[in-house]
Protein backbone atom coordinates (compact mmCIF):
# COMPACT_ATOMS: atom_id res chain seq x y z
CA UNK A 1 0.00 0.00 0.00
CA UNK A 2 2.86 2.66 0.75
CA UNK A 3 3.69 2.15 -2.64
CA UNK A 4 0.57 2.95 -4.19
CA UNK A 5 -0.33 5.85 -1.76
CA UNK A 6 3.36 7.93 -3.03
CA UNK A 7 2.63 7.08 -6.80
CA UNK A 8 -0.76 8.42 -5.70
CA UNK A 9 1.07 11.23 -4.04
CA UNK A 10 2.67 12.26 -7.28
CA UNK A 11 -0.34 13.03 -9.19
CA UNK A 12 -0.11 9.20 -10.83
CA UNK A 13 -3.25 7.67 -11.90
CA UNK A 14 -4.25 3.48 -10.79
CA UNK A 15 -5.15 1.67 -14.22
CA UNK A 16 -8.18 -0.81 -14.37
CA UNK A 17 -6.34 -3.79 -12.75
CA UNK A 18 -4.55 -1.85 -10.67
CA UNK A 19 -7.92 -0.02 -9.02
CA UNK A 20 -9.38 -3.63 -8.96
CA UNK A 21 -6.77 -5.03 -7.01
CA UNK A 22 -6.00 -2.56 -4.73
CA UNK A 23 -10.35 -2.69 -4.18
CA UNK A 24 -10.36 -6.69 -3.54
CA UNK A 25 -7.24 -6.32 -1.22
CA UNK A 26 -9.27 -3.51 0.86
CA UNK A 27 -12.51 -5.85 1.19
CA UNK A 28 -9.87 -8.96 2.22
CA UNK A 29 -8.76 -6.55 5.13
CA UNK A 30 -5.19 -6.35 3.56
CA UNK A 31 -4.54 -2.64 4.36
CA UNK A 32 -5.39 -1.24 8.04
CA UNK A 33 -7.79 1.57 8.60
CA UNK A 34 -5.18 4.53 8.01
CA UNK A 35 -3.96 3.37 5.09
CA UNK A 36 -7.57 2.98 3.50
CA UNK A 37 -8.23 6.30 4.96
CA UNK A 38 -5.25 7.61 3.27
CA UNK A 39 -6.30 6.18 -0.04
CA UNK A 40 -10.09 7.79 0.38
CA UNK A 41 -8.21 11.15 1.15
CA UNK A 42 -5.98 11.14 -2.22
CA UNK A 43 -9.66 10.97 -4.21
CA UNK A 44 -11.31 14.26 -2.32
CA UNK A 45 -7.81 15.80 -3.23
CA UNK A 46 -7.90 15.16 -7.24
CA UNK A 47 -10.73 13.63 -9.64
CA UNK A 48 -11.21 10.26 -10.38
CA UNK A 49 -10.34 8.21 -14.12
CA UNK A 50 -12.83 6.36 -15.70
CA UNK A 51 -10.19 3.60 -15.61
CA UNK A 52 -10.21 3.73 -11.76
CA UNK A 53 -14.25 4.15 -11.19
CA UNK A 54 -14.48 1.20 -13.72
CA UNK A 55 -12.00 -0.86 -11.84
CA UNK A 56 -13.13 -0.55 -8.47
CA UNK A 57 -16.77 -1.56 -9.87
CA UNK A 58 -15.05 -4.21 -11.59
CA UNK A 59 -13.70 -5.73 -7.98
CA UNK A 60 -17.04 -5.16 -6.15
CA UNK A 61 -18.64 -6.61 -9.05
CA UNK A 62 -16.72 -9.32 -8.69
CA UNK A 63 -17.12 -9.99 -5.33
CA UNK A 64 -21.04 -9.02 -4.87
CA UNK A 65 -23.78 -11.50 -3.99
CA UNK A 66 -25.30 -11.52 -7.28
CA UNK A 67 -29.30 -11.55 -7.59
CA UNK A 68 -30.84 -12.47 -10.86
CA UNK A 69 -34.34 -10.22 -11.44
CA UNK A 70 -33.84 -9.17 -14.47
CA UNK A 71 -37.29 -11.07 -15.86
CA UNK A 72 -38.27 -7.90 -14.43
CA UNK A 73 -36.28 -5.16 -16.34
CA UNK A 74 -35.95 -3.28 -13.32
CA UNK A 75 -34.55 0.82 -12.33
CA UNK A 76 -32.88 2.06 -9.48
CA UNK A 77 -33.19 5.74 -9.03
CA UNK A 78 -30.03 6.99 -6.68
CA UNK A 79 -27.80 9.68 -5.90
CA UNK A 80 -24.03 9.96 -5.32
CA UNK A 81 -24.71 11.37 -2.14
CA UNK A 82 -22.07 13.75 -0.56
CA UNK A 83 -23.55 16.93 -1.86
CA UNK A 84 -23.70 18.39 2.18
CA UNK A 85 -27.40 19.32 1.28
CA UNK A 86 -29.04 16.71 3.97
CA UNK A 87 -32.14 16.95 1.64
CA UNK A 88 -35.32 14.54 2.30
CA UNK A 89 -35.23 10.69 1.07
CA UNK A 90 -35.96 11.80 -2.01
CA UNK A 91 -34.56 9.09 -4.70
CA UNK A 92 -36.40 7.08 -2.08
CA UNK A 93 -39.84 7.95 -2.00
CA UNK A 94 -39.27 8.39 -6.48
CA UNK A 95 -38.92 4.39 -5.98
CA UNK A 96 -42.24 4.16 -4.43
CA UNK A 97 -43.80 6.75 -6.43
CA UNK A 98 -42.44 4.41 -10.10
CA UNK A 99 -42.87 1.21 -8.44
CA UNK A 100 -46.61 2.49 -8.01
CA UNK A 101 -46.70 4.14 -10.91
CA UNK A 102 -46.62 0.53 -12.44
CA UNK A 103 -42.50 0.19 -13.01
CA UNK A 104 -40.01 -2.76 -11.72
CA UNK A 105 -38.11 -0.55 -9.80
CA UNK A 106 -34.83 -2.53 -7.29
CA UNK A 107 -33.70 -0.19 -4.77
CA UNK A 108 -29.81 -0.44 -4.01
CA UNK A 109 -29.27 1.59 -0.89
CA UNK A 110 -27.25 2.32 2.31
CA UNK A 111 -27.41 3.98 5.46
CA UNK A 112 -26.42 7.77 5.54
CA UNK A 113 -22.44 8.77 5.14
CA UNK A 114 -23.02 12.03 4.59
CA UNK A 115 -26.47 12.95 5.53
CA UNK A 116 -28.67 11.94 8.22
CA UNK A 117 -30.94 9.57 6.39
CA UNK A 118 -29.76 7.09 4.01
CA UNK A 119 -32.11 4.91 2.09
CA UNK A 120 -31.45 1.73 4.16
CA UNK A 121 -32.40 4.46 7.57
CA UNK A 122 -35.64 5.22 6.38
CA UNK A 123 -36.42 1.51 5.37
CA UNK A 124 -35.27 0.19 8.95
CA UNK A 125 -37.26 3.22 10.70
CA UNK A 126 -40.09 1.45 9.19
CA UNK A 127 -39.42 -1.91 10.37
CA UNK A 128 -37.90 -3.28 7.11
CA UNK A 129 -35.47 -6.75 7.58
CA UNK A 130 -32.59 -6.44 5.37
CA UNK A 131 -32.61 -9.65 3.23
CA UNK A 132 -30.54 -11.34 0.50
CA UNK A 133 -32.87 -14.27 0.45
CA UNK A 134 -33.60 -14.46 -4.08
CA UNK A 135 -36.86 -16.03 -3.05
CA UNK A 136 -38.33 -13.01 -0.67
CA UNK A 137 -36.82 -10.15 -2.94
CA UNK A 138 -38.49 -12.25 -6.17
CA UNK A 139 -41.83 -11.91 -4.08
CA UNK A 140 -41.20 -8.53 -3.15
CA UNK A 141 -41.24 -7.47 -7.12
CA UNK A 142 -44.10 -10.08 -7.90
CA UNK A 143 -46.57 -8.37 -5.38
CA UNK A 144 -46.01 -4.93 -4.75
CA UNK A 145 -43.52 -4.02 -7.88
CA UNK A 146 -40.14 -3.38 -5.75
CA UNK A 147 -37.28 -4.83 -3.87
CA UNK A 148 -34.82 -2.94 -1.48
CA UNK A 149 -31.07 -4.38 -1.25
CA UNK A 150 -29.03 -3.50 1.12
CA UNK A 151 -25.66 -2.65 0.38
CA UNK A 152 -23.48 -3.80 2.82
CA UNK A 153 -25.14 -7.47 2.65
CA UNK A 154 -24.35 -7.72 -0.51
CA UNK A 155 -20.55 -6.41 -1.15
CA UNK A 156 -18.58 -7.15 1.54
CA UNK A 157 -15.98 -4.48 0.63
CA UNK A 158 -18.86 -1.92 1.69
CA UNK A 159 -19.25 -3.71 4.78
CA UNK A 160 -15.73 -3.33 5.03
CA UNK A 161 -15.14 0.24 4.84
CA UNK A 162 -18.23 1.28 6.53
CA UNK A 163 -17.11 2.05 9.81
CA UNK A 164 -14.30 4.50 8.01
CA UNK A 165 -16.02 5.81 6.05
CA UNK A 166 -18.66 6.97 9.05
CA UNK A 167 -15.46 8.10 10.84
CA UNK A 168 -14.72 10.62 8.22
CA UNK A 169 -18.06 11.69 7.34
CA UNK A 170 -17.28 13.15 4.11
CA UNK A 171 -18.43 11.49 0.60
CA UNK A 172 -15.66 9.33 -0.46
CA UNK A 173 -15.46 7.23 -4.09
CA UNK A 174 -17.54 4.69 -2.32
CA UNK A 175 -20.46 7.03 -3.10
CA UNK A 176 -19.26 7.23 -6.56
CA UNK A 177 -19.26 3.60 -6.50
CA UNK A 178 -22.64 2.66 -4.92
CA UNK A 179 -24.95 3.74 -8.01
CA UNK A 180 -22.58 1.46 -10.57
CA UNK A 181 -23.02 -1.84 -8.24
CA UNK A 182 -26.50 -2.63 -7.82
CA UNK A 183 -25.69 -6.41 -7.86
CA UNK A 184 -28.86 -7.11 -9.88
CA UNK A 185 -27.62 -4.80 -12.48
CA UNK A 186 -30.89 -3.58 -13.09
CA UNK A 187 -31.68 -2.49 -16.93
CA UNK A 188 -32.24 1.08 -16.23
CA UNK A 189 -31.09 4.11 -13.86
CA UNK A 190 -31.52 7.11 -12.78
CA UNK A 191 -28.66 8.47 -11.12
CA UNK A 192 -27.90 12.11 -9.27
CA UNK A 193 -24.61 13.54 -9.07
CA UNK A 194 -23.24 16.60 -7.29
CA UNK A 195 -20.97 18.38 -9.90
CA UNK A 196 -21.04 18.47 -13.36
CA UNK A 197 -17.37 16.92 -13.84
CA UNK A 198 -19.07 13.60 -12.10
CA UNK A 199 -22.00 14.19 -14.65
CA UNK A 200 -19.71 13.77 -17.51
CA UNK A 201 -17.81 10.73 -15.86
CA UNK A 202 -20.49 8.45 -14.94
CA UNK A 203 -22.02 9.43 -18.57
CA UNK A 204 -19.05 8.11 -20.03
CA UNK A 205 -19.01 4.98 -17.26
CA UNK A 206 -21.94 3.66 -18.47
CA UNK A 207 -21.55 4.35 -22.23
CA UNK A 208 -19.15 1.42 -21.46
CA UNK A 209 -22.46 -0.85 -20.07
CA UNK A 210 -25.80 -1.64 -21.18
CA UNK A 211 -27.47 0.28 -18.79
CA UNK A 212 -30.26 2.76 -20.28
CA UNK A 213 -29.40 5.97 -18.05
CA UNK A 214 -30.15 9.11 -17.16
CA UNK A 215 -27.47 11.29 -15.11
CA UNK A 216 -29.20 14.35 -13.41
CA UNK A 217 -27.29 17.42 -11.95
CA UNK A 218 -28.67 20.26 -10.49
CA UNK A 219 -26.37 23.59 -11.20
CA UNK A 220 -26.95 25.25 -7.75
CA UNK A 221 -24.98 21.67 -6.39
CA UNK A 222 -27.47 18.71 -5.73
CA UNK A 223 -27.29 15.44 -6.53
CA UNK A 224 -31.09 15.00 -7.81
CA UNK A 225 -33.69 17.20 -9.57
CA UNK A 226 -34.30 19.59 -6.79
CA UNK A 227 -35.72 22.09 -8.51
CA UNK A 228 -34.10 24.57 -6.76
CA UNK A 229 -32.96 26.10 -9.80
CA UNK A 230 -31.67 24.87 -13.43
CA UNK A 231 -30.64 21.19 -14.01
CA UNK A 232 -28.84 19.44 -16.04
CA UNK A 233 -29.84 15.68 -17.46
CA UNK A 234 -27.22 13.34 -19.78
CA UNK A 235 -28.26 10.26 -21.46
CA UNK A 236 -26.56 8.51 -24.39
CA UNK A 237 -28.75 10.52 -26.88
CA UNK A 238 -27.62 14.06 -25.14
CA UNK A 239 -27.54 16.41 -22.81
CA UNK A 240 -30.49 19.10 -21.81
CA UNK A 241 -30.44 21.62 -19.66
CA UNK A 242 -34.11 22.50 -17.67
CA UNK A 243 -35.59 25.13 -15.64
CA UNK A 244 -38.60 24.26 -12.83
CA UNK A 245 -40.87 26.80 -14.87
CA UNK A 246 -40.26 24.83 -18.52
CA UNK A 247 -42.21 21.46 -16.67
CA UNK A 248 -44.49 23.45 -14.80
CA UNK A 249 -43.31 23.49 -11.66
CA UNK A 250 -42.45 26.58 -8.81
CA UNK A 251 -38.85 26.70 -7.66
CA UNK A 252 -37.98 26.29 -4.01
CA UNK A 253 -35.78 27.48 -1.45
CA UNK A 254 -33.29 24.98 0.11
CA UNK A 255 -34.96 24.86 3.36
CA UNK A 256 -38.13 23.05 1.65
CA UNK A 257 -35.66 20.35 1.01
CA UNK A 258 -34.42 20.14 4.10
CA UNK A 259 -34.51 16.31 5.90
CA UNK A 260 -34.55 16.77 9.76
CA UNK A 261 -31.81 15.77 12.37
CA UNK A 262 -32.52 12.42 13.26
CA UNK A 263 -33.56 9.42 11.20
CA UNK A 264 -36.90 9.62 13.14
CA UNK A 265 -37.57 12.81 11.99
CA UNK A 266 -36.89 11.99 8.31
CA UNK A 267 -38.97 9.14 8.41
CA UNK A 268 -41.77 11.38 9.24
CA UNK A 269 -41.04 13.72 6.17
CA UNK A 270 -40.93 10.86 4.10
CA UNK A 271 -44.20 9.27 5.49
CA UNK A 272 -45.95 12.69 4.97
CA UNK A 273 -44.94 12.93 1.45
CA UNK A 274 -46.27 9.17 0.88
CA UNK A 275 -49.54 9.81 2.41
CA UNK A 276 -49.71 12.66 0.14
CA UNK A 277 -49.49 15.27 3.37
CA UNK A 278 -46.18 16.70 2.37
CA UNK A 279 -45.85 20.53 1.39
CA UNK A 280 -46.04 21.37 -2.65
CA UNK A 281 -41.74 21.75 -3.01
CA UNK A 282 -41.60 18.14 -0.98
CA UNK A 283 -44.60 16.72 -3.54
CA UNK A 284 -43.15 18.17 -6.57
CA UNK A 285 -39.20 16.88 -5.91
CA UNK A 286 -40.76 13.75 -5.91
CA UNK A 287 -42.54 13.62 -8.86
CA UNK A 288 -39.82 15.51 -10.97
CA UNK A 289 -36.73 12.73 -10.27
CA UNK A 290 -39.93 10.25 -10.40
CA UNK A 291 -40.62 11.58 -14.16
CA UNK A 292 -37.33 11.54 -15.37
CA UNK A 293 -37.16 7.78 -13.94
CA UNK A 294 -40.11 6.75 -16.26
CA UNK A 295 -38.57 8.96 -19.25
CA UNK A 296 -35.42 6.53 -18.91
CA UNK A 297 -37.54 3.25 -19.34
CA UNK A 298 -39.81 5.23 -22.04
CA UNK A 299 -37.88 7.67 -23.81
CA UNK A 300 -40.66 7.94 -26.40
CA UNK A 301 -43.44 9.47 -23.94
CA UNK A 302 -42.88 13.05 -23.80
CA UNK A 303 -41.74 14.16 -20.21
CA UNK A 304 -45.20 16.31 -19.55
CA UNK A 305 -46.84 12.57 -19.91
CA UNK A 306 -44.14 10.72 -17.14
CA UNK A 307 -44.72 13.82 -14.84
CA UNK A 308 -48.80 13.15 -15.15
CA UNK A 309 -47.88 9.21 -14.50
CA UNK A 310 -45.76 10.12 -11.13
CA UNK A 311 -48.40 13.00 -9.79
CA UNK A 312 -51.04 10.20 -10.68
CA UNK A 313 -49.58 7.81 -8.57
CA UNK A 314 -48.95 10.17 -5.48
CA UNK A 315 -52.20 11.92 -5.32
CA UNK A 316 -54.26 8.39 -6.07
CA UNK A 317 -52.27 6.69 -3.17
CA UNK A 318 -51.23 3.78 -5.07
CA UNK A 319 -47.31 4.64 -4.14
CA UNK A 320 -48.98 4.92 -0.80
CA UNK A 321 -50.07 1.42 -1.14
CA UNK A 322 -47.29 0.14 -2.89
CA UNK A 323 -45.45 1.38 0.44
CA UNK A 324 -47.76 -0.11 2.82
CA UNK A 325 -47.46 -3.70 1.05
CA UNK A 326 -43.27 -3.61 0.72
CA UNK A 327 -43.43 -3.08 4.64
CA UNK A 328 -46.28 -5.78 5.40
CA UNK A 329 -43.58 -7.84 3.25
CA UNK A 330 -40.80 -7.05 4.28
CA UNK A 331 -41.52 -7.51 8.00
CA UNK A 332 -43.99 -8.06 10.91
CA UNK A 333 -44.51 -4.99 12.45
CA UNK A 334 -45.95 -2.75 9.68
CA UNK A 335 -46.27 0.92 11.01
CA UNK A 336 -47.12 3.77 8.45
CA UNK A 337 -49.01 7.00 10.50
Amino acid sequence: MKTILYKLFEHQYLGRDEARIILQNIAEGKYNDAQVASLITVFLMRNISVEELCGFRDALLDMRVPVDLSEFAPIDIVGTGGDGKNTFNISTASCFTVAGAGFPVVKHGNYGATSVSGASNVMEQHGVKFTTDINQLRRSMEKCNIAYLHAPLFNPALKAVAPIRKALGVRTFFNMLGPLVNPVLPSYQLLGVYNLPLLRLYTYTYQESKTKFAVVHSLDGYDEISLTGEFKVATSENEKIYTPESLGFARCKEEDLDGGDTPEAAARIFDDIMNNRGTEPQKNAVIVNSAFAIHVIHPEKQIEECIALSRESLDSGRALATLKKFIELNNNNSSLN
